[in-house]
């Protein structure tokens, strides 16, 4: 397996820059780069992961069988019956006890015109370890039209912890179908970050996590961006199976002439389960749309689930504020916008934390 891109591959390294996708051992513990169906580079620096494309994962462990389709239903629409017929993609895992806080990373690069990039993931945090995970995934400039179709099936075993921060930069005529799963032991906790600030023709993902443990967590942040002509239906579902299971799923949209969707959904199925969905958008452009679809299911009585979602445009008074204080109207509603961005997102190391930053800054000028 390769282990370095060589120079002959035709692989734009500042679109890898915008994902945060580095290739660059030492502010990475492993790397997993595919190109179309193709695994490029596959390399792991810290013994306490593993990681390898998931044809090889197969080939390698037949217990591995076991865990397909067990967090995605096989049968879920036409995109999942298309992947379960010949995919690729990256099998990751953390060994049982094993605390890697430098991030793996992972990028899916769909190079090919009119290709239908078609992967199937599976990260295994295993008992007691700690992982996190930055995965990029984009597409060649001047890739004007294709397809990338995901399906990702994560295991958070008891007392792990799994961060999975996705940044996505595609062009106008992209379709991304995502379908994604997550299955929570007891005390186990679920980070997922999920930054869109690039045009794109369709973006439907719905992750799913099912919170079966007791104490167990899931927390889902989104950042994302609606350009013009770009159609985004997006959000995340927490399924608290578990007692005393707890989630939070937080979104910021913002439209600059595309439509979007916004949902989210907490489903309580065990006493003391917690969750609070919150769901902000902001409209820059008399073209665009956002739809928000706030949801919460209580299916036993001693539940905790609340919701509270806001959609309008930047104040003017707060423009006013700040231009009295010396700032230029560009200034101020830059300021305005960068600040309804900035999450703060709770329990992610520093690292990932400064990758979305930088996914951020540099497609600000898209936005402003």
């Amino acid at each position: 397996m390769p282990e370095r891109i060589q120079e002959s591959e035709s692989i734009d390294r500042k679109r890898l820059e915008s994902v945060g996708i580095e290739l660059n051992k030492e502010r990475r513990s492993a790397t997993f780069f595919q190109v179309d169906q193709d695994v490029k580079m596959v390399s792991s620096f810290f013994e306490g992961v593993e990681i390898m494309s998931i044809r090889d994962a197969l080939k390698k462990y037949d217990w591995l069988k076991d865990y397909f389709w067990k967090a995605v239903d096989r049968e879920k629409d036409d995109y999942t019956k298309e992947v379960a017929e010949d995919f690729n993609g990256y099998f990751i895992r953390a060994k049982e006890g094993a605390k890697i806080q430098i991030p793996v990373e992972a990028c899916l690069y769909l190079r090919t015109r009119g290709l239908k990039q078609k992967v199937h993931n599976i990260i295994i945090a295993e008992e007691g370890s700690e992982l996190n995970v930055i995965t990029g995934c984009t597409s060649h400039p001047g890739v004007v039209s294709g397809m990338h179709i995901g399906i990702s099936e994560f295991f958070v075993k008891k007392d792990a912890k799994l961060t999975f921060t996705m940044i996505h930069s595609w062009e106008s005529g992209i379709e991304v179908r995502p379908r994604t799963g997550i299955i929570v032991e007891d005390n186990g906790v679920f980070i997922n970050n999920y930054v869109l600030m690039s045009p794109v023709k369709i973006v439907q993902a719905y992750p799913v996590a099912y919170l079966n443990g007791e104490n167990s967590r899931a927390v889902f942040n989104s950042i994302i961006v609606g350009l013009e002509n770009s159609y985004i239906d997006v959000g995340s579902r927490a399924v608290l199976n578990g007692e005393k299971s707890s989630a939070e799923i937080i979104s910021r949209t913002i439209s600059k002439g595309g439509q979007i969707i916004s949902r989210g959904n907490l489903t309580g199925n065990a006493p003391e389960v917690k969750g609070h969905l919150e769901c902000r958008g902001l409209m820059l452009s008399e073209k665009g749309s956002i739809l928000a679809i706030p949801e919460l299911e209580a299916r036993y009585p001693n539940i905790e689930l609340s919701h509270e979602a806001a959609i309008g445009k930047i104040a003017e008074d707060e423009i006013f504020y700040l231009m009295a204080r010396g700032f230029s109207r560009d200034e101020a509603t830059a300021a305005i916008i960068r600040g309804f961005l900035d999450l703060e997102i709770k329990g992610i190391p520093p690292v990932l934390k400064t990758e979305i930053d930088k996914a951020i800054s540099l497609v600000e000028k898209e936005i402003l």
